[in-house]
């Protein structure tokens, strides 16, 4: 059967894979599905929680699933000790996942509605959108239910937004903040927050998704296991690994990367496997990738006490992530935005 999407499409879409808002399975996070259930069966639900993680390991899949679990328990004493599965027949399950359930409204990046890209930051007018959505009677004086994802992603007018709405928060209302990096968030929203933070897939989780999902999978163990360990636990880097070339595109960035000398045909191979105009997922893999080997390099730099180093790439990832953003949000040259970064990155490592 055909893959039929029933979400919004989010600036992070993966095609024909499930968003959050629609995917019924959750797995390898049975220890906070438990901890938020027994809070809640026993009254004592924080009014905030902020989920935090790598990417792609369910964080949003788990806000959703949260969501349900309170809709559909609506007498909390009488709610079972963990999530009620989250069933695709049901009407509830379709209005969550098709964003019309009025009591789950869902904030991320927004669509510029010009250029007909996502933006790259959750705005304040996103935000804005939770004094309409609380200012709505619940239509039966049960949960209102908002979901910030991710809430890293806020630019500092809507951090702020949010911060109002996080000190005096309605009664019966859950905000759930989803966070790739807590660093990034403010230190007064984190303390307003309870944080529960999720774990990365073990690798057979992670395989047992990805066969769930029908992703190619390897059949040899040991190649199982190495893509396993490449995706670090991320169901998300895991398929776009393999579904999307993504094990071909970290290969040609660690080639160009070891070179005794830049080689710019190398990097201009790479530039053009990712700039075409169907490869919109190829490019944001290659941003995501050169992130995390900044990322993984500064924190090899810290351990080995070469602080200067790691002050360094720490410099250039903040560079890289704003050098990002303005390519994406002023649709600038992908070819040379890659073949510069690349070429920034060379020298990085040399210096």
């Amino acid at each position: 059967m055909s893959f039929v999407r029933l979400a919004p499409e989010q600036f992070d879409s993966i095609p024909e894979i499930a968003e959050p808002a629609e995917n019924p399975l959750l797995v390898g996070h049975d220890e906070a599905m438990a901890q938020c259930a027994t809070a809640y069966r026993s009254g004592k639900m924080h009014h905030a929680l902020l989920l935090a993680g790598p990417t792609g390991i369910g964080k949003a899949t788990f806000a959703f699933h949260l969501a349900q679990h309170l809709l559909a328990n609506p007498v909390a004493e009488d709610a079972p000790g963990t999530f009620t599965p989250r069933d695709p027949s049901s009407a509830l399950f379709r209005q969550i996942a098709q964003g019309s359930h009025p009591a789950v409204l869902h904030l991320t990046r927004p669509m510029n509605e010009k250029t007909k890209a996502f933006k790259s930051v959750v705005t304040v007018d996103e935000i804005r959108r939770i004094n309409r959505f609380l200012s709505m009677t619940s239509h039966d004086g049960g949960w209102r239910v908002v979901i910030v994802d991710p809430a890293d992603d806020m630019n500092t007018n809507a951090a702020n937004a949010l911060l109002k709405n996080l000190e005096e928060p309605p009664p019966r209302t859950l905000f759930v903040l989803v966070a790739h990096s807590l660093g990034s968030l403010l230190p007064t929203i984190r303390s307003r927050c309870q944080t529960i933070k999720l774990k990365p897939l073990e690798p057979s989780a992670l395989l047992g998704v990805l066969r769930a999902l029908e992703a190619p999978v390897p059949e040899d163990e040991d190649a199982s296991a190495a893509l396993a360990d490449r995706a670090g636990g991320s169901v998300r880097d895991a398929l776009l690994l393999t579904q999307y070339g993504g094990l071909d595109i970290t290969q040609a960035m660690e080639n160009v990367l070891r070179g005794q000398s830049f080689v710019f045909g190398d990097a201009w191979r790479v530039a053009e496997a990712v700039s075409g105009r169907d490869a919109a997922v190829q490019f944001a893999i290659f941003n995501q990738t050169a992130l995390d080997m900044i990322s993984d390099h500064a924190r090899n730099a810290a351990a080995s006490g070469d602080v200067a180093t790691a002050a360094r790439l720490s410099d250039l990832w903040q560079g890289t992530e704003r050098t990002i953003a303005e390519t994406e949000t002023y649709n600038l040259d992908k070819k040379q935005h890659v073949t510069s970064l690349l070429r920034r990155m060379w020298q990085a490592l040399r210096d």
